[in-house]
């Protein structure tokens, strides 16, 4: 099926770079820091021909949308991956990818799957963005993520876990990209996201240095009771299938936790724009991405 001049097949792989600053830090948060923050699987409706994305959200679960839905979702960059046409799995069933693709599809449909926030890519109870991709070619014998991603940094391995991860040995959406096992199809990108791209990486950069460094992620103490009840109106929610303000899985303190790490990140990436303009204005370009680190790196001491 085509989407924006790209045909799609029945369990391609969609790759992205999210706009959030939590996006920034799934994809840089890594022993070898990468530029995806986010896995789907396509779903090709052999009677409708339409696509359906299956995919994973921190606030909802795991969910279908529409290509135009999932496109129109804030997104920097989208790469399409494709299992290789000689893999001994798929050439003794050309059909196995879609098998794979039904597979999560149904199971989306058929009953709610939770957000998995610890990380644990080997209990499919409940399955981060990752999982939906591995779980369901995992069914079928095609056992992605090569190579599984290790998160060494005790300063990083701190904050990931006040955010609720509790598996530093995962698959982390990154290094899907250089799975042997994969084809790059296409990508969709433009020269303004990428920039925003790299922004999030100079800032997120910084942060990860000062987390070595014995930087905290926090929240005010007074903000916890109202968080609390705030949890407590989500938690009724979700019992009639409607997502509240705090995610499903979701502390209250950890909902405190990412909103100081998204104020943190907004408030030096706004810096860091400031010094960007005035290095493009003197040098007359803008500034390599070493630079950027190196004027975050300033931005982030006149706090």
């Amino acid at each position: 099926v085509k989407v924006r001049n790209v045909i799609l097949h029945s369990g391609d792989i969609l790759i992205s770079r999210g706009g959030a600053p939590t996006s920034a830090l799934i994809a840089r948060g890594n022993d070898y820091p990468g530029n995806f923050s986010h896995i789907a699987l396509v779903y090709v409706d052999p009677a409708s021909k339409e696509a359906k994305i299956v995919e994973s959200h921190i606030e909802v679960g795991v969910v279908v949308s529409t290509g135009e839905q999932y496109l129109s979702d804030k997104k920097l960059r989208v790469m399409i991956l494709r299992p290789r046409a000689d893999l001994p799995q798929i050439q003794k069933d050309p059909m196995l990818p879609h098998w794979a693709a039904e597979y999560a599809y149904k199971r989306a449909t058929e009953g709610h799957v939770p957000y998995d926030f610890p990380m644990d890519y080997k209990d499919h109870s409940k399955l981060f963005c990752s999982e939906v991709a591995s779980e369901a070619y995992e069914r079928y014998g095609v056992n992605l993520w090569a190579g599984i991603s290790h998160i060494s940094s005790p300063g990083l391995r701190k904050w990931l876990a006040a955010f609720g991860v509790r598996h530093f040995e995962t698959q982390e959406p990154s290094d899907l990209e250089y799975d042997p096992q994969l084809s790059v199809v296409a990508e969709w990108r433009d020269p303004t996201t990428l920039k925003k791209d790299r922004f999030d990486n100079a800032v997120t950069e910084v942060m990860l240095e000062g987390a070595e460094k014995g930087d905290e992620i926090g929240y005010s103490w007074y903000l916890l009771p109202v968080a609390r009840i705030v949890k407590a109106y989500s938690m009724l929610l979700n019992q009639f299938a409607k997502a509240g303000p705090i995610p499903e899985g979701m502390s209250a303190t950890t909902a405190l936790r990412t909103q100081d790490y998204m104020e943190k990140h907004k408030a030096l990436e706004e810096r860091l724009t400031v010094k960007a303009e005035q290095y493009s204005k003197t040098h007359g370009y803008e500034p390599p991405y070493w630079e950027l680190v190196k004027l975050a790196r300033e931005a982030k001491k006149e706090k």
